[in-house]
């Protein structure tokens, strides 16, 4: 665990590529993670919930669609999107370009380790 403040530069973090995403692990302590993730229209996160943290997601760039269970919202740069536990949630790349998001996991709730496996 960080003594202290954390900064969190361009180009900073664990940089985590995969075929259809890329992720930048900004933060990783146990009470927080954020992760930077571009990802390509075919990467999808399937609707899904956790019991033990909110997942949040914050849009830099591109449009994402959000998967709730009250129906799609889709949203643009600037627009935050917080699921707290037990809230039903996924996300997707409508296109036509990437797509790039801050995701918060608080707490971490093990996370970024299953990224980094």
């Amino acid at each position: 665990m960080t003594a202290g403040p954390i900064v969190s530069r361009p180009g900073d973090g664990e940089l985590l590529v995969r075929e259809d995403r890329t992720l930048c692990v900004r933060v990783d302590e146990p009470q927080l993670s954020v992760i930077e993730i571009e990802f390509e229209p075919s990467f999808r996160v399937e609707q899904h919930s956790h019991g033990d943290h909110v997942d949040a997601f914050y849009v830099l760039e591109g449009e994402v669609e959000f998967l709730l269970e009250e129906g799609p919202v889709v949203a643009g740069p600037g627009t935050l999107v917080a699921a707290p536990p037990d809230t039903v949630h996924g996300f997707a790349n409508p296109g036509p370009g990437r797509a790039r998001i801050l995701n918060f996991h608080a707490p971490d709730a093990g996370f970024v380790a299953s990224l980094q496996r």
